[in-house]
Formats: C-alpha cells, structure tokens, sequence
C-alpha cells in the first residue's frame, strides 16, 4: 500500500482537495491516505473539513493574530520537516497556489520525497497578480514531480516552461468535483428546505423571492487590498442605490484588510447583506440561488458555470483564462465604473445573460479525483 500525503491550509485547499481525499479512501487496498493541515486558515478550513467529513491526521494549527506571509512559511515549513520524516510518505500531494502547497513543495523536495501537484499550469506570468499565488505556482512547477494540469491550456503553459509531456496529466479541476457532490445533496426537498430557514432565520435574507435577483459577492485577493477594495465597495454601493430589484449578498472575509472597507462603506444598506464566511454547503446553496456572482476567486470562476451563473472577474488578470474564452465569465477589473456598467448591464440585456449563462463549463466534468487516484496508481505501481 502507497502512503500519499495530503498538505492543505486553507479553505479553497480543502474544498478542492477533499474529494481526491475521499477518492483514495476507496482505493484501500492502494493508498494510505494521510491528511496534514497547516490551518493557514482556521475557521474556515475547519468548516469544509466538517463538511465532507474529514479529520486531519496533523494538524500544525500555525494561524495566529495578523500573520504575513513569513510567518506562515516560517512555521510551516519547520512543522512539516517533522511530519514529513514521521511519515515517510511515497507522494506528498499538493493543490494550487497557496503559501502551504509551495512550502510544502520546498519541504518535500528538501527530504527527497516525489510530488504531486494538483491544478498545475495555471499562469498570468505577473508575479505580483495574483500575489503571492502567481510565484507559488511556477515555483512549485519546479519542484514537482506530477503535475494534473486541470485544462490543456494550464498543460501548454507547462511545456512551454519545459516540463516533460509525460510528467504531465489533464484531470479536469477537483473543484468540480466537490461542486456536484455537494449539489446532489441539495436535491433533497428537505435538505433545501434547511438551508433555505437557516439565511431566513440567521440573516433576515429570504433567498425564494421572485422579486430581487441576489448578486453574491466575494472578496479578498491581496493585490486589491486598499484602493481596489475601496473601488469595489464603492460600486457594489451604488448598484444598490441604482437598482432596488438586487439584493447583494457579501459573505466577508476575515481578514482585517476586508472587513474594514466592507464595512465602512457598505453597511447599514438595506439591500446589501454582510454575513459570515459561509459552510461549503451553504456557499454552493447561495450560488444555485443567485442571480450573478462578482468575485475575485478563483475557485468560484470554476464552479460557477456548471451552475449557469455568469460571473463578472473583479480582477485586473486572471491565471483561469478558459472561463473569460468560453464566455462564461468577463474581466473587470476593480474600477468602480466598469463593475457597475458590466453589473447593470447583467441585469437589463435578457440575451447577454442567457449567453453567459448556457454555455459548457470548461473546467471539468467532476470526474479529475478518480483520474488522479488512477494516475497516481499506475506511477507508483
């Protein structure tokens, strides 16, 4: 039986890591699945873990009070030295771009272990946007050993940069694959019947009104801390000045930089809800039930077509260009003006919403975890 090594820290790592999680775990006459956390993110992560249902083998618990970027990578690389030499993993497996995954990367390649990179490829070549994802990821391109590029866009990227063609793998992103897991269970009438009281009774929000379209908002990207942040709020305040048939909803993030423009510019609206960080579940009920999404994630750029939600890209450039080719996205960048204009015009031209609407979803067919799982098989085998 193969060990394989699951490192996340963050929300967005767990929520695109955990069905290969789960998918390994059926393979139990193959893989020794054992999962560490650095817990870059506390609550948050910890919601999607209780979600699908996962507990850490590690757990490195490295979030403190105002934390940057050295501290993360200070503590996590020292605590992962003594797990990884515990553990003695045959793959350590990573996802995407975050300061975890690269250190994780770094400590891994230090002790001579193989790995995995999971939604390798992705590039905007501008390292400081989105920062400090854009150099994690090329950094970890270096490092890697298996690289499951989610689109063969991301895998040109790769052998542009010179890595073999035979180290290199098209899975589709995992993200789709957590999307339609926890979609399916909301096809129980009374599953959405308790996610439906849980916003009325924990938010005032009635999200089953055929007469507001809910725009859902998220925010948070580093680049755009301060003047971008502002910008943004600012338009989201006058969209809903503009057009009381919306109902924006702003699940904020906790990091200080986010909170202090969100709530100094945007509370107190009456069609504009600032709520907590949402449970997974509870985020994908909120997707199915809003109208558009304007955001700078990058996850949610993924996942938002197989819902049909067109999305409007609050970012000057984006490392997931085959949304905004497919047209099922559009990059518009921070300025208030644009965001409004692209919003307004969402919500007014009936045929451009459709269009953005219908269209396939280019980042997967929820199936990238069962290929990983049989690709990982056959390497180590």
């Amino acid at each position: 039986m193969y060990k394989i090594l699951l490192v996340l820290g963050t929300r967005p790592e767990a929520i695109k890591l955990a069905p290969v999680i789960k998918k390994l775990e059926e393979y139990n006459s193959k893989f020794i699945p054992i999962v560490c956390v650095t817990a870059q993110h506390r609550k948050m992560l910890d919601q999607v873990l209780t979600s699908f249902d996962i507990s850490p083998d590690y757990d490195l618990n490295i979030m403190k009070e105002n934390q940057g970027l050295f501290d993360i990578a200070v503590k996590s690389l020292k605590g992962l030295k003594k797990v990884l030499e515990k553990v003695q993993p045959n793959v350590v497996l990573v996802q995407g771009d975050t300061t975890t995954a690269f250190i994780a990367g770094l400590a891994s390649y230090y002790l001579k272990i193989p790995i995995g990179h999971i939604e390798a490829g992705l590039r905007t070549y501008d390292k400081y946007s989105p920062f400090p994802e854009e150099k994690n990821r090329q950094l970890l391109s270096v490092l890697a050993d298996y690289h499951f590029a989610p689109t063969e866009w991301s895998k040109s990227n790769l052998l542009k940069e010179g890595i073999l063609s035979e180290k290199i793998w098209v899975t589709g992103n995992t993200v789709i694959d957590a999307l339609l897991t926890v979609s399916s269970r909301q096809k129980a009438v009374s599953r959405r019947k308790a996610l439906e009281e849980y916003f009325k009774n924990e938010w005032n929000l009635k999200l089953n009104t055929k007469h507001s379209k809910v725009i859902l908002v998220t925010g948070h990207r580093r680049e755009s801390f301060g003047k971008g942040f502002e910008n943004i709020c600012l338009a989201l305040k006058i969209i809903a000045e503009k057009r009381n048939d919306v109902t924006i909803v702003y699940p904020v993030h906790l990091n200080p930089n986010v909170q202090r423009p969100v709530k100094t510019i945007l509370s107190g609206k009456n069609n504009i809800y600032l709520i907590e960080p949402l449970e997974y579940e509870q985020f994908v009920f909120l997707m199915n039930k809003s109208y558009l999404i304007l955001t700078d994630s990058g996850g949610i750029q993924e996942e938002a077509p197989s819902l049909g939600k067109p999305v409007l890209v609050m970012r000057n450039k984006t490392e997931r260009p085959e949304g905004i080719e497919a047209g099922v996205a559009k990059l518009v960048g921070t300025e208030k003006d644009n965001i409004i204009k692209s919003t307004i015009e969402l919500i007014e031209n009936k045929p451009l919403y459709e269009r953005m609407s219908k269209l396939i979803n280019p980042y997967g067919d929820g199936r990238a975890s069962y290929r990983i799982a049989e690709i990982l098989e056959s390497i180590l085998r």
